[in-house]
């Protein structure tokens, strides 16, 4: 095996030690499933793979991952993949309070009953920190939609019985 290959692959798995539990966050966070977001980490890393040498730093390199993981989430949304699968009668695992990488599981829960591309919208937004244009570009979708999707999907957030406070309910 060549020492660049070994070299490479040595720095890729530390970067994916390092970091893998923040990319299966987001990635949680989107699919609002535990093998989906799985999936969603595998699938990004497996593209990008043959290109962390070709990077400065891992900085550069997760920016490059990210991006791919939020294309490769909305071509499986677009195909419409995950909904022909077929609902089993046993509930969906949930993670462990320890292993629970989401704000909270309330926040979980209203994000869950939002469209995909508004939860994706938000994600981006507000838990990646990312602007409307950027937003736009990784989606590939108008920035008009970014921001129709923000503003759809915050109304929604709000009116959540989720999210609903004690002062609210009553």
């Amino acid at each position: 095996m060549d020492r660049a290959v070994e070299v490479t692959a040595g720095g890729f798995d530390r970067y994916v030690a390092a970091r893998g539990g923040e990319l299966w966050a987001a990635a949680w966070l989107l699919t609002g499933d535990r093998q989906h977001a799985e999936d969603l980490v595998q699938t990004a890393l497996s593209k990008t793979y043959w290109r962390y040498d070709t990077f400065v730093n891992d900085r550069h390199f997760e920016a490059y991952v990210r991006t791919t993981m939020y294309r490769t989430f909305v071509s499986w949304w677009r195909r419409l993949q995950w909904r022909s699968e077929v609902p089993s009668d046993s509930p969906p695992d949930t993670p462990s309070p320890l292993e629970d990488p989401a704000p909270g599981a309330d926040l979980r829960r209203a994000l869950a009953t939002l469209p995909r591309l508004q939860r994706t919208v938000l994600v981006l937004r507000y838990f990646e920190d990312r602007p409307t244009r950027e937003v736009a570009e990784l989606l590939d979708i108008p920035e008009g939609t970014v921001t129709s999707h923000v503003s759809r999907g915050l109304a929604a957030l709000r009116r959540s019985p989720h999210l609903a406070t004690p002062e609210d309910q009553s």
